[in-house]
């Protein structure tokens, strides 16, 4: 038995006991039933070939999907990728960039918008919904690190060039370019994006979304769900990915956890995502072992599960 045929038996035995029972809509969930969940993460499985990763990811059960180590000028191979994944039904949802857009060093600076601008043109030409980076930080030694021009008027205006010359420079016409909520940085939560949103003014301009990096201070800590249905509805046509994690309190600070470890309302974020109109994945990350991610994925598998959310 492998751990496909597992999940799905744990999912219908666990909507099995849920039958019957009548679950309390959370605002606007009662309106239709849920799409289903397209769960992704990183897979550990050696191999450049692309059919044999895309079934990997679906003996995982995933629906979603990280683009794979790709040269950006193998036409041939980014083509063999995209057709894999779909056979299987698996969306790629994010090219990652992660490097510093407002690097302080005007020679690395350049060089980073570059490597984001071929990033974007790679999420494109394999049918990716997105490129993600980060705007970037002003701290002279962490690319992410804190920095109190990162919350600046410099800051967001130099952000929203960026984010214009990239796009423009690729002119993408399937996937978009976002970027990563964070909690030190903008945009720091659904205002900020909105205003970088407005500020860009490029219709190939997405929304990600990742609470955990955004859950900085008390009170969004204990106002989680609050949290979440104000981020789903105000960026909610935007969101193009979103990414998993979670939150808890260590030694009178906020740390990342995996999903189930923390205290976010894992039931909220899941019926948020899964009542977009759009399809849109949820992306397990920062783990490090094939063991943790197993952990991670049933535990948003099983909350799916009784929530009465499908997987894709």
């Amino acid at each position: 038995m492998n751990d496909t045929t597992i999940l799905r038996r744990t999912f219908l035995q666990s909507t099995a006991l849920l039958a019957g029972s009548v679950l309390l809509p959370n605002h606007s969930f009662a309106k239709a039933a849920p799409n289903a969940l397209r769960l992704g993460g990183p897979i550990f499985l050696k191999s450049d070939d692309p059919a044999e990763l895309a079934r990997e990811h679906r003996r995982l059960g995933y629906s979603a999907a990280y683009v794979p180590a790709v040269n950006t000028q193998d036409s041939a191979n980014i083509k063999a990728i995209e057709k894999a994944f779909a056979e299987q039904n698996v969306i790629i949802a994010e090219v990652g960039a992660w490097v510093n857009m407002l690097d302080l060093a005007p020679e690395k600076r350049a060089k980073n918008l570059t490597y984001v601008t071929e990033r974007l043109a790679l999420a494109d030409a394999v049918g990716a919904l997105t490129c993600v980076n980060i705007a970037g930080s002003y701290n002279p030694k962490n690319w992410d690190g804190p920095d109190a021009r990162n919350v600046s008027k410099e800051f967001f205006d130099a952000t929203v060039e960026n984010c214009r010359k990239v796009i423009d420079a690729v002119k993408p016409k399937r996937a978009k370019f976002s970027l990563e909520m964070m909690g030190w940085s903008l945009p720091d939560g659904p205002d900020s994006y909105l205003k970088f949103i407005k500020a860009i003014d490029r219709p190939a301009f997405g929304a990600h979304v990742d609470i955990a990096n955004i859950v900085n201070s008390p009170d969004r800590y204990y106002n989680n769900t609050a949290l979440i249905n104000e981020t789903f509805r105000k960026l909610g046509r935007w969101i193009v990915s979103v990414h998993g994690k979670d939150v808890y309190g260590k030694d009178a600070h906020l740390a990342e956890t995996m999903p189930g470890r923390g205290g976010l309302d894992y039931t909220t974020y899941l019926r948020n995502v899964t009542s977009l109109p759009q399809p849109v994945p949820f992306m397990l990350e920062h783990l490090r072992t094939a063991e943790e991610y197993d952990e991670a994925r049933q535990y948003v598998i099983r909350r799916a599960a009784e929530a009465q959310i499908p997987l894709a």
